[in-house]
């Protein structure tokens, strides 16, 4: 499909950028890497005439310990050694999202906003005239659950429970200010307004904690094929052991069940205990909470 027409601003710095946004307001969006913004815009999904690029906003770049840039690709951030070093549970989250095409554009700021996924929604306009829209895109009812008012498209970016579990914040900044939100607190439970983020604010870079390098953290998906696809189902685990290798701290968390990622901190039920025997308990625990809704 072809895209939509707009007006693409390409500002060198963070302050050109929000001021663009102060310019065009609500007509206009974000884009890094853009790869899952296009294909929307090929859908004729949420259009704006003006997109402004943060590929090259030196603000959004650079990794260190404890910093993430969030325009950084994937692929870089997969292949940096300090990621490597420091954050192994997040190299096997960067390792499975989509494509290694995909990845070489797509960055960690844009996989955090990837846009909530449903069968009604993600299709061309002739389908969805068709079979009729959703409340996500031209109608006021959701096909999935036309008795609800609410949206359930879900969430299916596979970073987001990784730096979940790590603890990490993303820094925000729009033409206001600057402010910094534990990503725990960052998504919302709805598949339109589906996270804190204001209409013109960026994603300047995610925080994790000096402390997160000493966590031993992991990502496993679900997916159809092993190549591209979204996750039917993702999930991420970051442990904390004391000395005589009971369990300190234990973090879990999902994606692709809900219309937001879903966290779960099992750390007071389970300090102390020898990591062997709760295995079993924190598993049928995520089990039942990842369960379908009826």
């Amino acid at each position: 499909m072809i895209l939509a027409p707009f007006e693409l601003h390409r500002p060198d710095n963070l302050e050109d950028a929000l001021s663009l946004v102060r310019e065009y307001g609500t007509d206009s969006d974000f884009i890094a890497g853009g790869t899952d913004l296009l294909q929307n815009y090929k859908y004729r999904l949420n259009l704006k005439p003006h997109l402004i690029a943060l590929d090259a906003v030196p603000e959004l770049h650079g990794v260190e310990v404890g910093r993430i840039g969030a325009a950084e690709t994937l692929n870089a951030l997969g292949a940096n050694p300090v990621v490597q070093e420091h954050y192994p549970g997040l190299c096997e989250g960067i390792r499975v999202v989509a494509s290694p095409l995909i990845r070489n554009t797509g960055t960690i700021g844009g996989n955090l906003l990837v846009e909530t996924r449903c069968y009604f929604f993600n299709q061309t306009p002739f389908w969805r005239d068709t079979k009729g829209s959703c409340m996500k895109a031209e109608s006021d009812e959701c096909l999935v659950i036309p008795q609800k008012e609410i949206c359930y498209a879900a969430y299916s970016g596979d970073l987001a429970p990784v730096l979940m579990v790590l603890g990490a914040s993303v820094e925000l900044a729009s033409p206001d200010g600057r402010r910094t939100v534990d990503l725990r607190e960052f998504y919302r439970g709805d598949g339109i307004e589906k996270n804190v983020l204001k209409p013109d604010e960026i994603i300047v870079a995610i925080r994790i904690p000096e402390e997160a390098s000493t966590y031993r953290a992991g990502y496993r998906k679900l997916r159809v094929r092993d190549t591209l696809d979204y996750p039917e189902m993702g999930a991420a685990a970051a442990v904390s052991l004391n000395e005589d290798g009971s369990v300190r701290m234990l973090r879990c968390a999902t994606t692709a069940v809900d219309v937001v990622p879903q966290y779960h901190d099992f750390t007071e039920e389970t300090s102390g205990r020898p990591l062997a025997d709760v295995i079993d308990p924190v598993s049928r625990a995520m089990e039942k909470s990842a369960a379908p809704k009826k």
